[in-house]
């Protein structure tokens, strides 16, 4: 029986933490090894631990890029960590998601791709349609974090000027399997929500049921 409060309130929040341990919770639910290539994708602070989780247990070789913010950084072997500015996005954001984005292209029904989200990935993966400038989408961040709005409300509209956001990962990795993993800062934990679902269906583009 513990009596001391502050000792309580530690004990749980190290408990928190440590639930939330890529190192712990990502091997559990790496999938078997494929036919093909496995490319690792990804984005959020927990991005680089993520993905040297996946390098230690995955049973298979794998290659990718994934990208974290500055001083994020971990060491990986065969996944290249990229380091971009949060939670306002700047070129190397933009860059990464391009490198992102050429990683899964070309892909087949043999491969596989383990996408790794975690909170802070909406502003790490920063390419804009086609024809919108990155100042522009800089501008657009910086009134949305002003705003006041839910997290939710703001990354409907990164998704909506993103050509990476919202699903559109997945689109390009067609049609290549894709397990996506995510280690979650939401409320409610919605995985469109995280890094604003590059590899998930926006729910105001799910398909209605019949």
């Amino acid at each position: 029986m513990i009596e001391d409060p502050a000792t309580l309130l530690r004990m749980l929040f190290e408990t928190a933490i440590g639930a939330a341990n890529p190192a712990h919770c990502v091997p559990p639910h790496l999938p078997p090894p494929t036919a093909g290539r496995t490319v690792v994708v990804g984005a959020g602070k927990a991005a680089a631990a993520m993905a040297r989780a996946v390098e230690g247990h995955y049973q298979g070789a794998v290659c990718g890029a994934v990208v974290v913010p500055y001083g994020h950084g971990a060491s990986c072997k065969n996944i290249r960590v990229i380091e971009a500015a949060h939670p306002v996005p700047d070129a190397a954001a933009a860059e990464a998601a391009q490198i992102m984005l050429d990683a899964v292209d070309g892909l087949v029904t043999e491969d596989l791709v383990i996408a790794l989200m975690s909170g802070g990935g909406s502003a790490l993966l920063a390419q804009p349609v086609l024809g919108l400038p990155l100042a522009d989408k800089q501008a657009v961040t910086h009134a949305l974090l002003a705003s006041g709005a839910a997290i939710g409300e703001i990354n409907a509209v990164r998704r909506a000027l993103s050509a990476i956001k919202g699903g559109r990962l997945a689109e390009a990795a067609h049609p290549a399997k894709i397990v996506t993993l995510v280690i979650s800062d939401v409320p409610g934990d919605d995985p469109s929500v995280v890094a604003s679902g590059p590899t998930i269906l926006p729910p105001e583009n799910a398909p209605s049921a019949t």
